[in-house]
């Protein structure tokens, strides 16, 4: 009996406690029972006041996103760069069709001409090319075309006017004096050939930006190189990065990597080195070691 009394027994404290247990217990049991959880009085989703809100929430999300939507302004698209071509809708492929042909010191003149060069869709074309911006000169150029395609076979040449076929010599004047030739072409014309310290190839004529490449051909059907000019070279091993970069033929990437390569090799014994340089634009390396040396 001792064992059954000691498992039954408690103080006053515990007793007090049981009954404080058992009253909030009661308490919840009144509650339950005289309240009513019915499903009325859930907050009803399809509310006025609900929906109202609701369609608040979608009109500023719409908001929104049109403030996040990127907006195009006019631009030339010889300049897009990776980020912008990306914004625009153009695939990885496209933008690289487009620097390439940049690398190349060529330019796009058109819509026409920049979808033949980046084979971008009609659908994206149609959308981007009425913000192309290019040059007044070029429009100019673009509105006459068909003319001056219509002129150029049967042009005539001014000899009357023309002071010299000497393309390294050659002014405004003379290079005007071929029909399907204006001003503008003719100031880029001379504007490159002082950058390049005068043609040393009859190819370099097409390096030109915005000029017509049958222009170009009636042009040196009349001009010549009739000496080549003298070149100031630059000591590759000695000269210093901007005199290397000032060479027409040479950009910030190859420059680098050119100093780069020096700082390998110490000295380089032949200007025929820069070839080992990986990634080096073989096709472009007679027109740069026109400005280089190595001693």
């Amino acid at each position: 009996m001792k064992i059954f009394k000691s498992h039954f027994w408690y103080t006053k404290n515990q007793r007090n406690g049981i009954l404080f247990l058992l009253i909030i217990i009661i308490f919840l049991q009144l509650i339950l029972h005289f309240k009513n959880f019915d499903s009325q009085q859930l907050v009803d989703l399809s509310q006025p006041k609900i929906t109202s809100y609701n369609k608040q929430l979608d009109s500023l999300k719409k908001k929104s996103s049109k403030k996040k939507k990127f907006k195009i302004y006019p631009f030339n698209p010889n300049y897009i760069s990776d980020y912008k071509g990306y914004q625009l809708g153009m695939n990885v492929d496209e933008i690289d069709r487009l620097l390439a042909h940049r690398e190349q010191r060529l330019y796009v003149n058109s819509a026409k001409e920049f979808q033949t060069i980046t084979k971008i869709s009609d659908s994206l074309l149609q959308k981007i090319s009425p913000f192309f911006k290019f040059p007044e000169w070029v429009q100019k150029k673009n509105n006459n075309k068909n003319n001056q395609q219509r002129y150029i076979p049967n042009s005539r040449i001014n000899v009357s006017e023309i002071t010299t076929v000497d393309i390294n010599k050659a002014t405004l004047k003379d290079f005007t004096a071929i029909e399907g030739v204006d001003e503008y072409i003719s100031e880029r014309i001379i504007k490159y050939r002082s950058k390049l310290q005068g043609f040393s190839f009859k190819e370099q004529l097409f390096e030109v930006w915005g000029l017509d490449e049958l222009i170009a051909n009636k042009i040196l059907s009349t001009f010549s190189i009739k000496n080549i000019p003298i070149i100031k070279k630059v000591n590759i091993n000695t000269a210093s990065f901007k005199e290397v970069l000032s060479n027409p033929y040479i950009d910030y990437e190859l420059c680098i990597q050119i100093f780069d390569y020096k700082d390998e090799v110490a000295e380089l014994q032949s200007i025929s080195e820069i070839k080992n340089i990986e990634g080096f634009p073989i096709k472009k390396y007679n027109r740069i070691v026109l400005y280089l040396l190595a001693e």
